[in-house]
């Protein structure tokens, strides 16, 4: 069996030495499996070809999904116009809409999506506020 020479090695079972670690080297490398991790977003932005509506909502979703989603997302946009039957199946009559469809529940936001705040809330990112709070609060 070899002897360790280095006071930061330890002998293991099969003869080898092996570095020391420390508890908080052992602590944080365990939580690292256990730190929740944010539900991974995957969306559906349908759309009806390059319309300023269109193209404005993609352009407002992309700029929410870097800004607060980071990498946690995968986006794939639909030009109606090219795959009907997809709309069709998936029971889309407005345009441009979102399909949040995970994490769950599955929600459907309709329009351009320039309201940051409510697409948020309804992604479950930020939590709705109190009307009160929105206004500035009530007067006393």
């Amino acid at each position: 069996m070899a002897k360790a020479k280095d006071k930061n090695l330890i002998p293991e079972g099969n003869g080898q030495l092996k570095p020391i670690r420390t508890t908080t080297e052992e602590f944080e490398e365990a939580i690292k499996g256990l730190a929740p991790t944010r539900a991974k977003y995957i969306l559906r932005l349908y759309v009806t070809g390059s319309s300023e509506r269109s193209l404005r909502a993609v352009y407002n979703l992309k700029k929410i999904c870097e800004e607060y989603l980071l990498d946690d997302y995968d986006l794939e946009v639909i030009d109606i116009n090219k795959n009907p039957t997809v709309a069709r199946e998936e029971q889309i009559i407005a345009v441009p809409t979102l399909v949040k469809q995970l994490p769950q529940p599955l929600r459907k936001f309709v329009g351009d999506l320039s309201n940051t705040q409510k697409i948020l809330v309804g992604l479950d990112i930020y939590e709705r506020q109190d009307p009160a709070e929105e206004l500035g609060g009530l007067p006393s």
